[in-house]
């Protein structure tokens, strides 16, 4: 299921660099990370969809790799994204 239109702004809104950011590595993590929350409720109502399940990885997945490229490109702004969205980090 789709992020509604007003969320997801709203997410854009608060990790944006600046006013057209859309698609830096900070928002990208937090839209995922929003997605990420959504399903994994969803998986504690439905254990048995697996198709779901395959989905939520390949997010994790992503997410992963996005704050693996921020952490090598700019350590600070990976803390600050970690901090805000309450991430674990190494």
């Amino acid at each position: 299921m789709p992020m509604n239109k007003e969320v997801k702004t709203k997410v854009i809104a608060d990790y944006h660099r600046h006013e057209s950011d859309t698609g830096s590595p900070e928002v990208q993590v937090a839209i995922l990370t929003n997605r990420i929350q959504h399903l994994t409720d969803h998986l504690r109502i439905n254990k048995k969809d697996e198709s779901c399940r395959r989905g939520l990885l390949k997010m994790v997945g992503q997410r992963r790799r996005l704050l693996t490229y921020l952490r090598k490109v700019d350590y600070k702004r990976y803390l600050s994204i970690t901090e805000s969205l309450n991430l674990r980090h190494k």
